[in-house]
């Protein structure tokens, strides 16, 4: 599957963009499963000793999915693509990777 088709899957089950407050149902959305990552991975650090085989992968896939969810529906919302917004992050880190600045911090580098 590519992500135009992702994309365009993803907002057969998305609301309205005119539902009130839709926006930042999606902002606030794509940081919470951010967060239930991140949660998982807390979790895995005290319980697991950070044991990288005791990672449930199948239930992160299932997470990712639904950042992944948000992401698409959020950038549709912008009017943005997937296709493109992959391409630009994709050509700025090659830039990076050629100017020997892949290290560091800030997007301006």
């Amino acid at each position: 599957m590519d992500l135009k088709d992702y994309q365009q899957g993803a907002l057969r089950t998305a609301a309205p963009r005119d539902k009130h407050n839709e926006l930042l149902h999606l902002v606030l959305g794509l940081v919470g499963e951010s967060g239930e990552i991140a949660e998982k991975f807390k979790k895995w650090v005290r319980d697991q000793g950070s044991d990288e085989s005791r990672i449930d992968r199948d239930d992160i896939a299932k997470e990712l999915g639904d950042v992944l969810w948000y992401v698409a529906v959020l950038a549709d919302y912008l009017d943005l693509s997937l296709d493109d917004i992959a391409a630009a992050n994709l050509d700025k880190l090659a830039s990076r990777q050629h100017r020997g600045v892949l290290g560091g911090s800030g997007d301006n580098r």
